[in-house]
């Protein structure tokens, strides 16, 4: 029987995260449970995949050929020695095969992995593999990044590796050039591409480092349709986490979030999330382990530790903490809202026409006539256990033609028309969102629910309220004041970590809900405000002004009482 030692160390490494020997998140606990029932499924006849342990060996062996670059162990001229779960992920990503032809199963891996875990030897690794050792013809590997620098964090320790591996040069024939590694007898291309590149490549494999930086899905999206002429292509993608949750990255997290849970099948993703788990306290040292699987290999404890105590002793810390070295997200850099709470309140079966006897308010914030408007439809009602539940269901987002296509920032212009085509946007012609007919989009809804209140903002929605009153609604104006916001805040945050908030996970109102950040003042008032003009909040306030007032209409006011809050209004233009 033939040995691969590496693919058993691999499995082996598996079935004791699984077992709790090894600590790890539930990420990586359901891509290691994913593989091994895959394993078990694969001997059934109508199975459509089987695991190649030779491939998956020839693969990790041919990195463990490769010379380190960094650091003691380049000074030493030390060959990598991959740490189990490295062989795990590699096996797992090249060494699972379709029956019908043989071809590779996995055609996208994500690695989520916090810095200095050795992403880069390993992406550099994956890429040789792909440029010399796949036995594709006229192979083209790319690394794709959004600056220079970051092209290079791979190709530079990949070329470097070539170059300190004579006997790789000889058996390949690889020629070294000074940004290219190109391969002359077949035409094999290796070389580093930044921004969006042009249309024309044929990658057999896509190396993107530090997904969560890009800005859109351009470069990713290129070089995937690039890659139809490739019978096995890879798109690897491997980052830390980050604080744009409307970005690429994080919706390819989120497939593979689905993936791992059963939610969303998709045969062809490979992934896992090195973080802590909901409920882990970030500042406990035990939880530094369990999100770096190079805990004291190339991530040493005493430097782990140093950074926490520094995030736990300075705030303005804790979120930089959280994202590189935990992976958590954050959507801001001082985000008030913890996003994978609300995440994790999304259900996209929530419907409306299942709520036309629920009591709910349509909060309405119009402040900006030239920007984003935003009115809400939240239902509440208490529930059998005995607490006010919130249901958030189809927002309503309104944006004026000339912001969508004449805005003064790129990225802006390209998020607006992107949620106009997907319809998440109401687009009203020329300069100026036209507030009559969000009235009127407003009244003819109202008429499908028990609409008990139209919350509205003090600096714009009275040019509306005056139509909803006609229509016989009661409009009630919302100073935007510590005392009016503050609880709204800490009710929507204690509800959506205790389940009590629920929302059909549209995602502009996500985008908003991080865009989210807040200050305490001395009293542990909190109030809602943007990071930036470019990161909107309308919808945000637009929510928390409902929320308000469904306390108010529900009679829950016990814990969330206004007599401990400032009566000293925060006048702050959103």
């Amino acid at each position: 029987m033939v040995d691969y030692p590496n693919v058993d160390i691999a499995n082996k490494w598996a079935r004791a995260v699984i077992k709790g020997k090894i600590a790890a998140c539930k990420w990586v606990v359901l891509a290691c449970q994913r593989h091994l029932d895959d394993l078990k499924a694969s001997k059934k006849r109508d199975y459509p995949y089987k695991f190649d342990p030779k491939a998956a060996e020839k693969k990790i062996l041919f990195v463990e050929l490769l010379p380190h670059t960094k650091g003691e162990w380049a000074l030493k001229r030390l060959k990598i020695q991959l740490e189990p779960w490295q062989k795990f992920g590699i096996a797992v990503t090249f060494g699972w095969m379709r029956k019908k032809d043989g071809f590779r199963r996995f055609r996208e891996s994500y690695w989520e992995v916090p810095r200095k875990n050795g992403k880069s030897a390993i992406a550099a690794g994956v890429a040789l593999n792909m440029f010399a050792n796949d036995g594709e013809f006229g192979s083209e590997v790319y690394s794709g990044a959004t600056t220079e620098k970051q092209a290079w964090e791979v190709f530079k320790p990949a070329r470097l590796m070539v170059l300190r591996s004579p006997a790789l040069v000889a058996a390949t024939g690889i020629q070294i050039n000074a940004a290219s590694l190109e391969r002359p007898d077949d035409g094999s291309l290796f070389e580093p591409i930044i921004g969006d590149p042009p249309d024309g490549q044929s990658p057999h494999c896509a190396i993107v480092d530090e997904y969560h930086e890009h800005p859109d899905s351009r470069l990713y999206d290129t070089m995937q349709t690039g890659m139809g002429a490739r019978r096995q292509p890879m798109m690897f993608v491997i980052t830390t986490a980050g604080h744009n949750i409307e970005g690429p990255c994080y919706e390819l997290r989120s497939r593979v979030q689905d993936m791992l849970l059963g939610n969303v099948p998709d045969d062809e993703l490979f992934g896992w999330i090195w973080s802590i788990d909901d409920g882990d306290d970030w500042t406990d040292p035990n939880v530094l382990i369990k999100a770096n699987p190079n805990y004291d290999v190339s991530v040493y404890a005493d430097f782990l530790a140093s950074q926490q105590t520094k995030a736990i002793n300075n705030a303005s810390r804790q979120n930089s903490f959280k994202t590189k070295h935990l992976n958590v997200w954050v959507s801001a850099k001082s985000a008030f809202f913890n996003m994978e709470h609300w995440r994790a309140c999304a259900d996209d079966s929530l419907n409306l026409d299942d709520f036309s006897t629920t009591p709910c308010v349509m909060p309405i914030d119009l402040a900006s006539k030239i920007d984003i408007a935003a009115r809400i439809n939240l239902f509440y009602r208490y529930e059998d256990d005995g607490r006010l539940h919130y249901y958030c269901i189809s927002p309503w987002f309104y944006l004026p033609e000339d912001t969508v296509y004449k805005g003064d920032e790129k990225q802006a212009i390209e998020r607006y028309q992107k949620w106009m085509n997907q319809g998440l946007l109401e687009v009203h012609d020329g300069a100026e969102n036209d507030l009559n007919a969000i009235a009127d989009d407003l009244v003819a809804d109202a008429g499908n629910f028990p609409l008990t209140e139209v919350p509205y903002d003090e600096w714009g929605g009275f040019q509306v309220a005056a139509t909803i009153e006609e229509a016989g609604y009661d409009a009630v104006k919302i100073p935007k004041t510590v005392k009016s916001f503050s609880p709204a805040m800490r009710e929507l945050e204690a509800a959506m970590k205790g389940g009590r908030f629920h929302h059909d996970g549209h995602p502009v109102l996500s985008w908003m809900i991080g865009n989210v950040v807040s200050r305490e003042d001395a009293n542990n008032n909190v109030f809602p405000r943007k990071e930036t003009k470019y990161k909107k909040i309308d919808g945000a306030v637009a929510l928390l002004m409902g929320i308000s007032r469904a306390m108010v209409l529900a009679g829950d006011n016990g814990a969330n009482s206004l007599d401990n809050f400032t009566n000293n209004p925060i006048m702050v233009g959103l």
